[in-house]
């Protein structure tokens, strides 16, 4: 497909006006969201929901999301990623303003059907804004400081968002997270950038609206990736617990800050290194870290996984779909939607089969199968998706 050409005003430095108002936006609005994560299931069980109920109202998030990406990566080809993200920040702060007044559970679960549709309007449009906008010499290191926005957002908001209910109520806690996303939507605003012209009438066109099939083979990479981190995430604590380790929190804390600092210190060679080079290495420090925690039962194994865990990430998220862009030759809403679909399934998923897999196999079988679905993922990479790359984007990946 041809790349539409950058404006000359956004192709002088990565860190121009849009990019620091749309980063600012999804900071702000990835903070209304994890502000809600720790606070939603205290307010229900005071609400007098039972643990069924509450599992339903904060799951129904994410699937929402995940079934609307599709759509909204068809709207992204009607209207621009500007509009996109002004109506998903607007649609979240009136979800959060009905949680004052809505209280039984089918009420309720419209709204988190809704905030999952803004969650996925917001996300999908930043993301496919921040894509076409910065010169693509420079894409793989804005992905890596882009992404950095909710990780960012959740070393605070969680914190935040239980100081607030601690201290205030329900009511004004609800209030400040409708006005945290009314600011993203006044960033959103804000942006200039490019609009989306509406693509020609016809049977390709039309067919490839909601989902695009050439990006598949390279986002099942971040699926892989995205499904051995979501079981680590629900069943880490838990086995943590079980050796003896009082706080599995700080396994997290050394993913996030490696994480963090991973992207602020790599983001560069992701435009200046082979990406083939990239995915191999750190699909393979995940895999090490994998084998490790199989056989870690002490807090500082579980530290050192974590570090390299969070060391892995850190590069691999923004390279696998920087490379997913090049691998199908398009960037645009669809591209970006179908590929966020593919990975929040795998960490959808994640927990949902290592689950049923724990109690015939136990925590570290568990740990050993996702460590051979880190060798699987390596190998697919190498000897299949590298040898199946389109031979025009070939050139990208050098």
């Amino acid at each position: 497909m041809e790349r539409e050409k950058v404006p000359s005003y956004l192709a002088k430095s990565i860190l121009n006006r849009d990019f620091v108002f749309c980063f600012l936006a999804f900071f702000i609005f990835a903070a209304a969201i994890h502000a809600l994560t720790p606070t939603i299931p205290v307010y229900l069980a005071r609400l007098g929901s039972h643990e069924r109920e509450i599992g339903v109202l904060v799951g129904i998030f994410g699937i929402s999301s995940l079934m609307s990406r599709f759509i909204v990566g068809a709207c992204l080809r009607e209207f621009s990623e500007k509009s996109v993200m002004m109506a998903g920040a607007l649609i979240f702060a009136l979800g959060s303003l009905a949680f004052i007044f809505l209280h039984p559970f089918w009420p309720f679960f419209a709204v988190r059907v809704m905030q999952g549709v803004a969650f996925a309007c917001l996300d999908t449009a930043a993301l496919a804004f921040i894509v076409n906008v910065i010169p693509e010499v420079y894409r793989g290191q804005t992905l890596a400081y882009f992404m950095l926005a909710p990780n960012l957002a959740l070393t605070v908001a969680p914190a935040f968002g239980m100081f607030l209910l601690n201290r205030y109520n329900f009511t004004f806690f609800f209030l400040t997270v409708a006005i945290l996303a009314l600011g993203a939507f006044a960033l959103s605003c804000l942006l200039k950038g490019r609009k989306t012209g509406r693509p020609e009438e016809n049977t390709a066109v039309y067919r490839n609206r909601f989902f695009e099939g050439r990006i598949v083979v390279p986002a099942a990479i971040g699926f892989m990736h995205t499904f051995t981190f979501g079981a680590i995430v629900a069943f880490f604590p838990l086995y943590a617990i079980q050796k003896g380790v009082g706080n599995p929190g700080l396994f997290f804390s050394a993913v996030a800050i490696m994480i963090i600092s991973g992207r602020i210190i790599g983001g560069r060679m992701l435009d200046t290194w082979s990406k083939d080079r990239i995915i191999l290495t750190f699909l393979s420090v995940g895999l090490v870290a994998m084998i490790i925690l199989s056989f870690s039962e002490t807090l500082s194994m579980f530290i050192i996984v974590g570090i390299l865990w969070g060391t892995c990430t850190s590069i691999l998220a923004p390279a696998t779909m920087t490379y997913a862009f090049e691998y199908a030759d398009s960037s645009d809403g669809t591209a970006v939607g179908t590929f966020r679909s593919l990975t929040d399934s795998g960490a959808a998923l994640g927990p949902m089969i290592m689950g049923m897999l724990i109690p015939v196999t136990g925590y570290r079988g568990m740990f050993i199968c996702l460590a051979f679905i880190c060798f699987i993922d390596l190998c697919y990479f190498q000897f299949y998706v590298r040898r199946h790359r389109p031979v025009q984007s070939s050139g990208s990946y050098a």
